[in-house]
């Protein structure tokens, strides 16, 4: 494909039908766009405006950008077939409606971003912008051919992962986990002055469950196993930096996307990118405490159909002597721009996790959203609260509920008489 923009623009199926947009990367195959451009027309999906532009995350790459008439039910099958030829990096569910229309819309209507309504839905959340198989000029592997190499294998791994999948075991190279080990040593002598009690109480878990050794790294699906016991949170692979409303949607339903690959043991106390070592000894320790879960996925449940000004928002979060201390206040903590290539100025700090949990609701409902959502852990999925039946269920379930409660105050009171 050459390098001039090449836009194809066709009559829309009708005012007010429902559609969206798909981004997609063509995989190194001979024809890939042709094949790729093939599901649409196997799916009966009418096409209504389709270009080729240079990545935004990329400089060397192409994206093709595509506009559909597509339901939820079709989309989510066009998007399982495009798969085998191309790389889908971003989904947006929309309307074709007229701008008289839309202007004629009440205010609480508007245009929602798709979003995954069951966990399985995560298959279609893939949006990695940053490294991957692609390294940055500036990456402490970018001129290490082998290292490079090594990424495409754990790549590979992750892009062939679909939910209910067991994880696939890492064969791990001998100076990965030696780059592994310097990291674990140092980490270890940080944690007793550094880590919260719940940080430290789950360390010797680990251990003990995952493995969590000097000389082993861990595999994801042992750790997955494990929280799912302790926290109801698993692990799901990805092979970079996930885009924020990826990751988040993945906290919604209690889904950590971890990477699998070893940072460049040229400088292992270093990574501009989140690598195993970062995210097995930084954050599963936490996501093992009831409390915390619960918190993170409260800000993952934030974020389904929010704007992207709000995802921005929700997504900011070193340890640095020159860093200012300060209260936990969601408000305040938005604004706060995280730069992933240096320590941050200020930490945010919450006396116990319900207090934090508590605030997180409390903006939670600043977000502007014609809907709420619950979460329904027996079906791993969210319930979409937008008219009175769907409350009238809640409702339903909520008295189910409390008759448990009140069976078993009853009961505490029998045995204390």
């Amino acid at each position: 494909m050459d390098t001039t923009r090449s836009v194809l623009n066709r009559t829309a199926g009708g005012a007010g039908k429902a559609g969206a947009t798909i981004l997609f990367s063509l995989k190194n195959e001979v024809g890939g766009l042709v094949k790729a451009l093939r599901t649409f027309q196997e799916k009966h999906v009418n096409l209504v405006h389709i270009e080729s532009r240079k990545s935004k995350r990329r400089n060397s790459d192409f994206e093709i950008f595509v506009a559909c008439d597509s339901d939820h039910h079709q989309l989510r099958e066009l998007t399982q077939l495009l798969a085998q030829h191309a790389n889908v990096v971003e989904i947006t569910s929309q309307s074709h409606a007229g701008s008289a229309a839309a202007s004629q819309r009440p205010d609480d209507e508007w245009d929602v971003p798709w979003f995954p309504k069951k966990i399985s839905d995560l298959d279609l959340c893939n949006q990695v912008l940053m490294y991957g198989s692609d390294l940055d000029a500036d990456h402490p592997g970018f001129k290490d051919i082998v290292y490079r190499k090594r990424r495409n294998y754990f790549v590979d791994l992750a892009r062939s992962y679909k939910h209910g999948d067991p994880i696939p075991r890492a064969d791990y190279m001998s100076e990965e986990v030696q780059t592994w080990a310097r990291v674990f040593r140092e980490l270890n002598k940080l944690y007793p002055s550094h880590a919260c009690k719940e940080f430290l109480k789950n360390l010797p878990l680990l251990a003990k469950h995952c493995h969590y050794k000097e000389d082993n790294i861990p595999q994801l699906e042992d750790v997955s196993r494990f929280l799912k016991e302790r926290s109801g949170f698993s692990v799901r692979p990805v092979s970079g930096y996930l885009s924020p409303r990826d990751f988040l949607a993945g906290l919604a339903f209690r889904v950590f996307h971890c990477t699998q690959y070893v940072r460049h043991s040229s400088d292992p106390f270093y990574t501009p990118e989140p690598d195993t070592c970062h995210e097995l000894l930084g954050h599963v320790p936490l996501l093992a405490e009831p409390g915390f879960a619960q918190f993170s996925q409260e800000i993952g449940l934030a974020s389904l159909g929010a704007d992207d000004d709000a995802v921005r928002q929700l997504a900011t979060h070193a340890l640095s002597g020159e860093a200012k201390i300060a209260p936990f206040d969601p408000k305040l903590t938005c604004d706060e721009e995280c730069v992933i290539t240096a320590f941050q100025n200020v930490y945010f700090v919450a006396d116990t996790f319900d207090d934090a949990k508590n605030k997180m609701r409390d903006f939670a409902k600043r977000i502007r959203r014609p809907f709420s959502l619950r979460y329904n852990a027996y079906t791993q999925s969210v319930d979409v609260l937008k008219d009175s039946g769907s409350i009238r269920t809640l409702v339903e379930d909520l008295r189910h509920e409390l008759h448990i409660v009140e069976d078993a105050l009853n009961r505490l009171g029998s045995a204390t008489v």
